[in-house]
């Protein structure tokens, strides 16, 4: 045999031999098969992991970090990800199950998995180690019974940045660029919860408010849950609502009920929610590409709640929008001011105990104002401003302070209301009322200002808390 020929070919084998005891990747995901349990429901986990075996560790998130339970020695398997998996799930079987014990507090649960191996044949390589997580809400078994407040995380938002199994709602991290229309529940999962609601739920339990929990999507599914209730909140970046959700929350308000969002971009666009698969529908700026476009009735299209065909702008629930908001502090591009609102009516019980006045100014050392912000059409009077109403701010709002915002380029091309690309708005807090009372913030960092202890901030949150939450005189 030519000696040219021999050397090259015992490379190959040797070189695939040593291939070939490579040992597999090690990895291990989940998903939880519903967004939100009740004690005594039973929680199921789906999961796929190259490991025989898997731990999983349950911890609720909130003043403190609890760990609530743990399991070891669980039997592991894997199990194919279909290509639609971002959008129809991934339909993994359950991988673990068990009875949520009745005494479990509602809130914010962490599922942390985790698998670990020797790394295959060779003892050298040593440990390895994969970790992955999940999340679900736990309900009050007795909704109302110990609190007043109900916090609804969103779960929607969550999903809608989730780019597992190649597709999001955003086309800057989809699959070749491409921008998913439907977004399915049914995979491992996305959590915002650090960014925002995290740093409230930790800042209102420390302080001794004690608050019941659900999905937002429990606004459409569950909405009988709202009646135990006086006051509803929405933290952080409460993005994407379905129209039961909608319609649900504006009868508790105007059957006396009260909202208050500490968020910012809440209620932009409407989605659909897809039960048999727990999927979202939203065609967002492509909605001539929506199914529901042909149709003479355009309410329900997937598209901005302050589009001209579904004509019911966010504003007419939350007093605020989009917009007329726009960018504030965000990442360094858009409009990088001092992330602080300007008081001008000090004298509103939302101030009480501030000790601040007019033209003041508050947030700044924890950017509270940023990074997407919402406000309403102002027109100034006498260095006051006043909503127009004419954007469907509703006719009692009153704005309390602003701070300038503005649109990132390219914004104009997704709503069609303004044909110049350097729009330029507010960020608004106000407050309204129509049968209840609804707090605005107009900025999704609120609870930034929170976690940084600012008292301003920490007593305006009191107010509101603390006003809504009680039963009216």
């Amino acid at each position: 045999m030519n000696q040219a020929y021999l050397i090259p070919s015992l490379f190959f084998f040797c070189f695939s031999q040593l291939v070939a005891d490579e040992p597999r990747p090690l990895f291990i995901e989940g998903y939880s098969s519903q967004l939100s349990y009740a004690p005594g429901e039973e929680l199921k986990l789906h999961t796929s992991t190259s490991a025989r075996q898997f731990s999983i560790q349950i911890t609720r998130r909130g003043a403190k970090n609890e760990t609530v339970f743990s399991k070891s020695g669980i039997r592991g398997a894997e199990h194919p990800i279909p290509e639609n998996a971002s959008s129809h799930g991934c339909k993994w079987p359950v991988g673990f199950k068990m009875a949520i014990p009745a005494d479990w507090k509602s809130g914010y649960y962490e599922v942390s998995l985790r698998a670990e191996d020797r790394g295959g044949k060779f003892v050298h390589r040593n440990r390895r180690t994969a970790e992955g997580s999940c999340h679900f809400i736990l309900r009050a078994a007795n909704p109302g019974k110990k609190s007043k407040i109900l916090l609804q995380f969103s779960v929607n938002t969550y999903n809608a940045y989730n780019n597992w199994g190649g597709f999001s709602l955003y086309g800057f991290h989809g699959r070749a660029k491409i921008q998913g229309n439907r977004v399915s529940f049914n995979r491992p999962p996305r959590s915002i919860f650090n960014n925002w609601e995290g740093p409230f739920v930790a800042w209102a339990e420390s302080n001794g408010y004690e608050l019941e929990y659900a999905s937002n999507m429990d606004l459409e599914l569950r909405p009988e849950i709202l009646k135990n209730y006086r006051l509803v909140l929405s933290v952080g970046h409460d993005e994407y609502w379905s129209a039961p959700m909608r319609d649900n929350l504006e009868k508790f308000i105007a059957d006396g009920g009260n909202a208050a969002f500490f968020s910012g971009n809440s209620v932009c666009w409407q989605v659909r929610w897809e039960a048999g698969d727990h999927a979202l529908t939203c065609w967002k700026q492509w909605f001539n590409q929506d199914p529901l476009y042909s149709q003479k009735d355009h309410r329900l299209l997937s598209t901005l709640w302050s589009h001209h065909l579904v004509k019911r702008p966010e504003n007419e629930l939350t007093g605020v929008g989009f917009l007329h908001g726009g960018y504030h502090r965000s990442h360094g591009q858009f409009m990088d001011g001092k992330g602080s609102y300007t008081v001008h009516r000090p004298d509103h019980w939302v101030f009480a105990g501030t000790n601040l006045k007019r033209k003041d100014e508050f947030g700044g050392k924890d950017t509270i104002v940023g990074y997407e912000c919402d406000g309403c059409e102002i027109e100034w009077r006498d260095g006051l401003p006043f909503p127009t109403h004419k954007d469907g701010t509703p006719k009692s709002f009153t704005i309390l302070a602003t701070c300038p915002a503005r649109w990132a380029p390219g914004d104009s091309l997704w709503y069609e209301k303004w044909p110049s690309p350097d729009h330029s708005g507010h960020a608004v807090l106000g407050v309204y009322t129509n049968g209840g009372t609804v707090f605005t913030c107009g900025s999704t960092d609120w609870s930034h200002g929170l976690r940084g202890k600012d008292p301003k901030v920490i007593q305006i949150t009191r107010n509101v808390l603390d006003r809504l939450s009680k039963k009216a005189p």
